[in-house]
């Protein structure tokens, strides 16, 4: 039997072929389609039970079968198993639009509502209120042409979706600076050498091999001085999925923009943002550029004054370049500071940093993490860990501290390969939620949490160092992580990270804050080799430099979100445009740009992922973060109180409420618009 369509409690990684896949999803999808057939043609009264609950796990083998498929595909792909996703997605789109198309369950659904149906606590009511939406807004109530029209659309979206991924990975892989001569080397310290010369080696070559993989490309345009080779790699970069070759990304993006604003019309909406901000916390269009505007205003003047701070720390003449840009910076916080990034390298290897995190869960909310060898895992490189709780058996005396069975499974897969996609993210194999047992009783089942990055791979000599960039990275991605391991709910629907998307970086950009503070930098970050802490002294440079080009960086994630708006707000007949140019009319420019560079062609969270129209929610929620951790700053940055406060009232609640309400449960108080301003010191 196929194993994928086998009961097993972790993903039987090591027994699964690419050829398992397309007889499983067949299978699982026909296996969905006769639940969802039974709930529909049931002829007991419409239930909340024999109705919404139903619907909840109706594709629950086929959920688990795509998130492995899925997520393989994007961090442990090939050609195989991209042509088999390409081929299956558009069949599991057809089933998900078959459902939420089908007027028999919806109309069971709101005989729910009619009946006078009573929700017993907030999870209900938002389960039954979320089901309703997703109905609507998936064109159950449009005439059937139209409703017809709607369900090819999204199939054709969601195969062009996974076009875009794949034409970007193919350019990214394309691309590598190949150097032969010492003297090419000058500025890049040893460590980035190193990396580069066992690249070479590892491809069959002499000298150093750079690639558009992070931690190749982005410490050489902050090291390299040689800025002729800087500007191939930007141009390398920078053209990924525009090249004009056969991954070029143009013409996918012009039918995604297209289609979705499709969508959104025969939705009755004006524009895709529209269509999306309804459901989230910002609400509308209108609201939306007013917070853009009024944060872009806010930082604009300071971005100025960084940019003219690097360029003349360069002393170059006139054109002043992208490719400049994060070398000067590097060369003036050095200047300013006393401060080089790689200095801070040797202090975080990646094991004392991973140690450091998972003993930071363990002082906020008692976790603790034992490695799980025995779980099969999908690559080499990937390590498994089972994550436990900690609890008091509280009539001993004294009280004894015990670890409980399983709260979690947490896979980390940390290095770069040619098999997957660039950045740095956290998702799910199976989401934490409630089931019912064969005596209708309810028991919890753990979720099965993945965190993939990109950190540079250990080489003969040294272990895996991270930049302190990569230090906050990895920080991000495990409160991503923690938010879905710490969830308590009872449908996987609502649980973790399945929140508004405005919201859900809050609790992964709170825990970045962490880095910045000397008490639990003292806990791991040592000398790879002498055991000796990090100097005070280069904490207190962390400390110093944690604002340096803080405009700089804030304007390009707006500039990032404003790109997202104006493609989303296009109609659907637009002509032959080209990304390139929509993105040079979107962006606030402050250096010249540069022909044949667009960051849209490989804009992954908008064109291949789950962020179009909500890119802007990085700097809302961080206007979130900076709230949240000004009461733990004033708590204590360990203190357990504040801790369980954040887990009770916002981590462990996923989407059950809305978001709105978490924060003030927590803060007691509704959100300070201007406290990211602050940290950033735009404002006292």
């Amino acid at each position: 039997m196929n194993i994928l369509l086998q009961d097993w409690e972790y993903p039987p990684f090591d027994k699964i072929k690419t050829s398992d896949y397309e007889p499983a999803v067949t299978a699982a999808i026909a296996e969905a389609e006769r639940n969802v057939e039974a709930i529909a043609t049931c002829t007991d009264t419409p239930t909340f039970e024999n109705t919404v609950e139903a619907l909840e796990t109706a594709s629950q083998r086929l959920d688990r079968i795509s998130a492995i498929m899925s997520n393989l595909n994007e961090c442990c792909t090939d050609d195989e198993l991209q042509q088999v996703v390409m081929r299956l997605e558009p069949l599991m789109t057809h089933f998900s639009m078959k459902v939420m198309t089908d007027r028999r369950l919806y109309d069971r659904v709101m005989a729910v509502v009619d009946s006078g149906w009573k929700a017993t606590n907030a999870e209900q009511q938002t389960l039954l209120d979320n089901t309703l939406k997703s109905f609507r807004r998936h064109g159950v109530a449009l005439p059937d042409a139209e409703r017809e029209q709607f369900r090819r659309n999204a199939e054709e979206l969601s195969e062009l979706q996974l076009r875009f991924g794949q034409n970007a990975l193919a350019d990214l892989n394309d691309f590598s600076l190949h150097l032969t001569d010492p003297a090419d080397l000058e500025g890049l310290p040893e460590a980035i050498r190193a990396t580069a010369r066992e690249e070479a080696a590892a491809r069959g070559l002499a000298g150093w091999l750079f690639t558009l993989a992070y931690p190749s490309y982005s410490p050489f345009l902050a090291y390299s001085a040689r800025r002729d080779l800087r500007e191939r790699m930007y141009r390398g970069y920078g053209s990924i999925g525009g090249r004009g070759n056969d991954h070029d990304n143009n013409a996918v993006i012009r039918r995604i923009v297209a289609l979705r604003a499709e969508q959104a019309r025969l939705l009755g909406y004006d524009t895709y943002c529209d269509y999306v901000l309804e459901d989230r916390m910002v609400q509308s269009l209108p609201n939306l550029r007013r917070f853009m505007q009024d944060l872009k205003a806010a930082v604009l003047p300071a971005a100025r004054r960084d940019l003219d701070e690097v360029a003349q720390c360069s002393h170059l003449p006139h054109p002043f370049m992208p490719w400049d840009f994060s070398f000067y910076a590097e060369q003036l916080k050095q200047q300013r500071y006393a401060f080089d990034s790689e200095q801070l390298r040797p202090y975080f290897p990646l094991d004392s940093v991973r140690q450091g995190i998972f003993d930071l869960y363990g002082r906020l909310y008692g976790l603790r993490f034992t490695e799980a060898p025995d779980i099969p895992v999908y690559h080499p490189d990937v390590k498994v860990y089972r994550v436990t709780q900690k609890s008091e058996i509280r009539n001993q005396h004294p009280p004894i501290t015990v670890h409980s069975s399983e709260l979690a499974i947490l896979y980390l897969d940390m290095h770069p390969r040619p098999s997957k996609r660039s950045g740095a993210w956290m998702t799910e194999f199976r989401g934490q939620h409630h089931e019912r047992n064969a005596h209708g009783e309810w028991y919890n089942v753990h979720p099965q949490i993945q965190v993939v990055c990109n950190f540079s791979k250990p080489t003969a000599d040294t272990p895996s160092l991270l930049r302190f960039s990569e230090v906050e990275t990895f920080m991000h991605e495990m409160g991503h992580a923690v938010h879905g391991m710490l969830s308590e709910v009872t449908y996987e629907s609502l649980g973790g990270t399945n929140v508004k998307r405005d919201f859900v970086e809050m609790p992964s950009q709170v825990m970045e804050n962490w880095c910045y503070e000397p008490e639990f930098l003292a806990t791991f970050a040592r000398h790879w080799q002498t055991g000796t802490p990090l100097p005070t002294a280069y904490i207190e440079k962390i400390r110093a430099a944690q604002n340096h080009i803080a405009a700089w960086l804030c304007l390009r994630q707006l500039n990032l979100g404003l790109t997202d708006i104006a493609f989303h707000t296009m109609g659907a007949e637009q002509g032959e445009w080209k990304a390139e140019d929509v993105e040079s009319q979107a962006m606030e420019n402050l250096l010249p740009r540069v022909a044949g560079c667009c960051t849209a062609t490989n804009f992954s969270h908008i064109f291949g992922g789950g962020y179009a129209s909500g890119y802007y929610g990085y700097k809302w929620a961080e206007v979130l973060d900076a709230d949240i951790f000004s009461r733990f700053k004033a708590d204590g940055i360990f203190n357990a109180d504040t801790a369980d406060d954040f887990r009770r009232e916002v981590l462990s609640r996923g989407g059950t409420e809305h978001p709105a309400i978490l924060f003030r449960r927590f803060m007691h108080r509704n959100p300070d618009p201007d406290a990211l301003l602050r940290r950033m010191e735009i404002i006292k």
